[in-house]
């Protein structure tokens, strides 16, 4: 009998743990909404073997969990950051400055998801900043729920509630893929102001 329940208490153990490490590995934990992956590049987390063969199962399950459409990392590499530089969550209650230069790769774009992982509910039509807007080396824009007076560089973050940004770089060059830490300059993102509440 006692065999029995060492038996039986490991084998709850075991699904436990398994179960556990499977759900956190697929990112289906409470919390744990997004796909981010192993690189981390001043706070800005990806993985190139999104969208490749090479993907673990748990990376895979993880794009499917969230509803990723990744393309091959010769056609796009994603990152994903959630906090500002100080690492607090990023909130529509709050105002930021994203900073940047010059990405390598064709084209890029920062777009802004809710914590569903859904553009938010709102018809600003600025909910994505990209390189098409940017006329010199060095560019900034602005993160807020209202309309600042420079409208050209604005993300809406209305309606958005906690919120995180992905950003896109599309035909990447081979240095970024190669050394992606080395060769690649992410966004600064800083925290202006708040309403009185944060």
């Amino acid at each position: 009998m006692m065999r029995f329940a060492a038996y039986l208490l490991a084998a709850i153990v075991g699904l436990g743990i398994g179960s556990f490490s499977a759900l956190s590995m697929a990112g289906l934990l409470p919390g744990d909404r997004r796909a981010a992956g192993s690189i981390d590049i001043d706070g800005w987390r990806g993985d190139l073997t999104q969208g490749s063969a090479d993907a673990s199962p748990y990376f895979r399950a993880r794009v499917a969990r969230h509803g990723l459409l990744a393309l091959a990392k010769s056609e796009a590499i994603y990152f994903i950051r959630d906090t500002d530089e100080a690492g607090r969550r990023f909130t529509e209650d709050c105002t930021y400055r994203v900073t940047g230069g010059a990405m390598p790769a064709g084209w890029w774009s920062i777009t802004l998801y809710n914590a569903e992982n859904f553009l938010p509910d709102n018809n600003d039509n600025a909910l994505s900043f990209d390189a098409s807007r940017v006329e010199s080396v060095e560019w900034e824009a602005m993160i807020a729920p209202t309309e600042p007076e420079d409208r050209a560089n604005w993300i809406s973050s209305r309606n958005s509630g906690e919120f995180d940004l992905t950003l896109r770089l599309y035909m990447p060059e081979e240095a970024a893929l190669a050394r992606p830490s080395e060769a690649i300059s992410p966004p600064r993102i800083e925290r202006v102001k708040c309403t009185e509440s944060q």
